[in-house]
């Protein structure tokens, strides 16, 4: 299977460059001073919807468009964060979008996508059901991670990071489905070989580990996280296919460790983050990645769209 490479990359920064926020990555010295890092975050929370998400669903649509114009609809399965990306993708281009949502959904989320003007569906069958609504409408269903296209768009954030400051010796990147951090890794490893690339899952919510850990890519059992950003079911090809060959290492963190990391994160950094943009931190607090003093180190933090009731529980 071939990767995403550099052409890829590039042209998905001609494509939304000047449509996605172009993310601060800022630095955290009070956490790195703990840690004894160089340590940067990559501010993916301010970005369009809130989550990286709107870099690869945009260019994964504008790369439909260019190969054969645009669609009927789209459709979507997602926790959130990708449902609300495409809603927004559709309402930039007039599209309607219909979006597969489970019913634990975060109610905010579920409200972001409406507001963007999607419809949503809520169903345990996300992909089935997705599946039939696009034979149904004739619409192009636009995959949260498992894409090429999508991966590149992802990537965007790892060119990011090399443009703002010397290569990192080590980046941490959030995974649910492993869209992100694929993305990531095909732009740092080009650049930055000797750089080290980890990703971090929630225990409960391990496709990716489960995947390489057994070489199934579903989950045995419905996936649950106060990190809802990354309660992906199954894994992808595509993306098992990338963190093979340029992904160090994949590391699991308890609920408990995102939770106190999470506050951790919003009170160092004064950024509104949600629990899947802590789990980076919760892995270097708990030793789990491998790191060498005064290393500079960035931190993806994936989204911010969290709600009332997520933020109350932690006090």
């Amino acid at each position: 299977m071939r990767l995403v490479g550099a052409d890829d990359v590039t042209a998905a920064e001609r494509r939304i460059t000047g449509r996605v926020v172009r993310t601060p990555l800022l630095p955290c010295p009070e956490l790195g001073d703990a840690l004894r890092l160089d340590l940067w975050v990559k501010a993916e929370n301010l970005q369009r919807t809130g989550s990286f998400k709107a870099r690869g669903a945009l260019n994964a649509l504008l790369a439909l468009v260019e190969r054969e114009g645009p669609p009927a609809g789209l459709t979507a399965f997602s926790a959130g964060n990708h449902a609300m990306a495409v809603a927004w993708a559709g309402q930039v281009f007039g599209l309607p979008t219909v979006v597969c949502m489970p019913p634990h959904a975060v109610p905010t989320k579920i409200a972001a996508v409406r507001r963007y003007g999607g419809e949503v569906v809520l169903t345990d069958d996300l992909l089935g059901t997705c599946e039939a609504l696009a034979a149904e409408r004739g619409f192009y269903l636009l995959p949260p991670f498992d894409d090429p296209d999508v991966i590149a768009g992802q990537a965007t954030v790892g060119r990011e990071i090399l443009a703002d400051g010397p290569a990192p010796e080590l980046v941490v990147v959030p995974v649910g489905g492993g869209g992100l951090i694929s993305g990531v890794a095909a732009a740092v490893r080009a650049a930055a070989p000797t750089a080290r690339i980890v990703g971090v899952e929630p225990v409960t919510a391990n496709a990716v580990g489960h995947a390489l850990r057994t070489g199934e890519a579903h989950l045995p059992v419905r996936p649950r996280s106060m990190a809802d950003g990354l309660a992906a079911p199954f894994a992808g090809r595509h993306t098992l296919a990338h963190v093979r060959e340029l992904v160090d290492d994949v590391v699991e963190v308890s609920e408990e460790a995102i939770g106190a990391s999470w506050w951790e994160l919003l009170d160092a950094t004064k950024l509104l983050v949600e629990p899947a943009a802590a789990v980076g931190l919760a892995a270097l607090r708990a030793g789990l990645v491998e790191v060498t003093p005064g290393a500079r180190t960035v931190l993806v933090l994936s989204g911010g769209n969290t709600s009332p009731a997520a933020l109350t529980a932690l006090g």
